[in-house]
């Protein structure tokens, strides 16, 4: 009976699936601007569409690198498979019955199911050069504008382009590497005489017996809730939502063009006994920075820039040595795991405190240490997960996040947090308000709620306390955000409504006061699917922001249309803007070729148009163009300084060649 029954549900798949939105579409539901403008989040995610995780031979390790999975629904897809043998289709995960519609249409971006081949523990290398996939991928960006600096100033000429190259043999055995050039930058000139600005380069092995993982080149590090350690991914509050704050400790190759959050020399986690791993790294890295007049370094640049004089003299002035391990334990659902981290500079942090007393506690000094413990219990119902850490001078940091599922269809989350102002530790990326992992106190609560099959229901509102004056804020503040998204849907359309309003505490143009500054955000969403290779999307956003200088207000308005037919896609998107000023600038994802994600930003008045075909010729070839056109009705210049183009329209030319082999 059971088969008969998944038997239907594969057939049900299949005619789903062909309608089901593409991962980028997806994220825009459950993501805010902050999730999609974080390339991590993003390139992670692509990365993952494009290697899709084989279900019949996944790990809970591999699993946990999806963001939008909870503790609980990690533990019952394992449950599943451990309990029913391979699946045979994707329509069994409808069997799981903590997976909701939302989290299984998510999954079919990363996930497959295909045969259970028996899996040694060191792979064949028959088997390696058999099934392993080489990736080769080139993209260039076209400008049809000159800047500023493109005159004179830049070194370089203004193109952007990047090559890549991945093997990948079964999400076990991943090398590769990436060359990436900024439009500005010197190319086979300059201090680049190896050609590209920037080259990441990396090697990956993953569930090797005892062997857990193993990265050498360039890799990220996630410990825990990212107290003292994370230059992986990182979820903003509505996507907390999707994996009720657990904690992860993961290594992954850094595979991207961004020259920031990476660790680079050797990582590697070691399965001791069925209990107990331990995972240790060690890096060496250079990094930018703008130095003091006594060669201290005030700042360290994150942007990778090098397309000026002044520009390149920073590059890879400072060199960086993190030594880290992490002892774990683990029974069943509960774990705990014992962390340590120093950090060696080879130049004295020293930023400028001379009359920014928000700067007081900034980082400083040569050499820093964290340690921390984070631990999580789950149940079929309940999950608790934790991270305290300390740092040098015993400050302290703790996060802790409770869920609980009242029934399949309502799931609430809360999470606490407390960053003393004196805590400092330089990969610290976690849950916050104000960005860092210090000086915060605050409060989230969250609901999941899914009324009915066509209907889900989210919303969470935060609190959260500085208890030190920050930037424009000479005081002690305060900061509430809450949101609001409901979405209904059907076989072929679907309509969401999102609602935030943000509120942070300012200084008054007197700086004699704190007044309030709020913020209110709107967006509609409809899409509709007339047939199962056509697919429109229209969406309206709407903002009004209370300003020093008053209110600001701004609408953006934008039609896509997706086309797709056995080898060929198409989209097309136009966007209408009209905002006050920058104040009230709006946010607006769009589709771009792979690895190139674009979430861009629009204020004043005009226009945005786009179009993008991808065909894919065979099974090896693709080829992918992209066409952008934004034109302002509101000035006769865009942007200032070195970047001031002299028009009111902007046009550039996207071009990338994928071949996989």
């Amino acid at each position: 009976m059971k088969r008969l029954l998944l038997l239907f549900l594969a057939f049900h798949t299949l005619f789903s699936v062909a309608q089901t939105p593409d991962w980028q579409e997806d994220m825009q539901e459950w993501g805010t601007a902050e999730d999609m403008t974080d390339i991590t989040n993003m390139e992670l995610l692509e990365d993952l569409s494009v290697n899709k995780l084989n279900l019949n031979q996944v790990t809970r390790e591999q699993l946990e690198q999806l963001p939008f999975l909870s503790a609980q629904q990690v533990e019952a897809i394992m449950e599943y498979l451990y309990r029913y043998g391979p699946m045979r289709s994707l329509g069994e995960l409808q069997m799981i019955t903590q997976l909701d519609y939302q989290t299984r249409q998510q999954l079919t971006h990363y996930v497959r199911v295909g045969e259970e081949r028996p899996r040694s523990v060191w792979p064949k290398m028959s088997d390696i050069t058999q099934y392993g996939k080489h990736l080769f991928m080139a993209t260039v960006k076209v400008p049809f504008y000159d800047r500023q600096g493109d005159r004179d100033v830049y070194l370089g000429y203004k193109y952007r382009h990047d090559l890549r190259y991945q093997f990948n043999y079964n999400n076990r055995i991943k090398m590769g590497i990436t060359a990436a050039q900024d439009a500005g930058e010197p190319f086979f000139s300059n201090r680049n005489k190896a050609g590209y600005d920037h080259y990441s380069y990396y090697f990956q092995l993953r569930d090797m017996g005892w062997l857990e993982a193993l990265n050498v080149g360039m890799y990220r590090v996630q410990l825990g809730m990212g107290l003292i350690m994370n230059t992986g991914y990182h979820l903003g509050k509505l996507a907390t939502l999707q994996n009720l704050g657990r904690t992860t400790h993961s290594l992954t190759a850094h595979t991207s063009r961004s020259v920031a959050g990476y660790l680079q020399g050797g990582a590697t986690t070691l399965r001791l006994s069925k209990q107990l791993t331990v995972t240790a790294f060690a890096s060496y890295r250079p990094l930018d920075a703008t130095l003091n007049d006594d060669g201290t370094a005030r700042t360290l640049i994150t942007s990778g820039y090098h397309r000026t004089t002044t520009e390149m003299d920073k590059k890879h002035n400072t060199h960086e040595t993190d030594l880290g391990i992490s002892m774990g334990w683990r029974k069943g659902t509960l774990y705990v795991n014992a962390n340590g981290l120093y950090t060696h500079t080879d130049r004295r942090l020293t930023p400028q405190k001379e009359n920014t007393p928000y700067r007081r506690y900034a980082a400083e000094g040569s050499d820093f240490a964290n340690f921390s413990l984070d631990y999580c219990y789950n149940n079929a119902r309940l999950s608790f997960a934790g991270e305290t850490a300390v740092n040098r001078d015993g400050a302290i940091a703790t996060l802790h996040s409770l869920s609980y599922t009242i029934n399949p269809q309502v799931r609430l989350t809360a999470i606490h947090r407390y960053f003393d102002k004196r805590y400092t530790a330089l990969h610290a990326y976690s849950f916050s308000e104000g960005g860092s992992v210090q000086n915060e106190h605050g409060i989230y609560l969250g609901v999941n709620w899914q009324p009915a099959k066509a209907w889900l229901v989210q919303g969470y509102a935060d609190y959260a306390h500085f208890g030190w004056q920050r930037y424009r804020v000479s005081a002690p503040s305060d900061a509430f955000d809450a949101m609001v998204t409901t979405k209904y849907s059907q076989e072929k359309w679907s309509l969401e409504g999102r609602y935030r309003m943000h509120l942070r505490q300012q200084d008054n143009s007197d700086k004699t006061t704190l007044v309030n500054r709020p913020e209110h955000q709107l967006r509609l969403t409809w899409s509709y699917t007339p047939v199962s290779q056509l697919t429109l999307r229209t969406q309206g956003n709407a903002i009004s922001k209370t300003t020093e200088q008053g209110n600001s207000k701004g609408v953006l308005l934008s039609q896509e249309a997706t086309w797709k037919y056995r080898w060929l896609q198409i989209n097309a998107n136009v966007g209408w803007f009209h905002t006050d000023n920058y104040d009230s600038r709006i946010y607006l994802y769009e589709k771009s070729v792979l690895y190139d994600n674009t979430m861009s930003m629009y204020y004043g008045q005009g226009m945005r148009y786009a179009l993008m075909a991808r065909g894919e010729i065979g099974k090896r070839l693709t080829l992918s163009a992209k066409m952008g056109v934004t034109n302002y009705f509101d000035r006769t210049t865009i942007s200032s300084g070195l970047q001031q183009v002299d028009a009111s329209s902007m046009a550039d030319l996207l071009l990338q060649l994928r071949i996989i082999l």
